[in-house]
């Protein structure tokens, strides 16, 4: 091919991409901003899609370009997730207080759009109640109550006329008995050993 035909090829592709950017951009940014929480981060996964558009050999082979668009898209938008539930189960496991917070936060989740997301949930609720059941009746209703109704240990204390001391013991044993009931759980879904 000689240099002005491969200038050529060059420019006709600049030309395509740059066109299907001004038809598709901002549809693709709404797309996306629907099914992630903030701009910053759909906005990174509107550049990775188009950075995977721009490295195609030939655009001109795709047969819908929307079609391409949209499924790549979702694909990053998969990828987003499975990062971040990633980085909110090691925090579920390793972090002292924190940890249950990013769990809870995790299962609340708008999924409407993500299956896998779904099914993880699903996963993580069945075996966390498993794991809550094994607990005794006193350690499980502080847990719930702090962690799933968002009340104080102060005010758990006060309703069940205990010492607040008491509560944060029962807590403690709670969450430690969950970390290492879903310790296996947790490396299975990462892969790690």
């Amino acid at each position: 091919m000689s240099t002005i035909n491969y200038a050529m090829n060059e420019l006709r592709k600049e030309s395509a991409i740059a066109g299907t950017i001004k038809r598709y951009g901002k549809q693709l940014l709404s797309f996306i901003r629907e099914r992630v929480g903030s701009l910053e981060d759909a906005e990174d996964i509107l550049q990775d899609t188009w950075y995977q558009f721009s490295n195609l050999t030939d655009v001109r082979e795709i047969e819908s370009v929307s079609g391409w668009l949209y499924a790549v898209t979702r694909n990053r938008i998969t990828d987003f997730y499975r990062k971040r539930k990633t980085s909110r189960l090691e925090d579920f496991t390793y972090e002292e207080e924190e940890g249950e917070r990013e769990i809870r936060d995790l299962l609340l989740l708008d999924d409407s759009a993500d299956p896998e997301l779904i099914l993880f949930r699903e996963l993580i609720l069945e075996e966390l109640f498993i794991a809550l059941e094994e607990l005794p009746e006193n350690q499980r209703s502080v847990f719930i109550l702090n962690e799933i109704e968002d009340k104080t240990l102060q005010e758990i204390a006060d309703e069940q006329g205990e010492n607040l001391k008491t509560i944060i013991s029962r807590k403690g044993y709670a969450v430690k008995h969950l970390r290492k009931r879903l310790l296996p759980l947790y490396n299975e879904l990462t892969n790690k050993p």
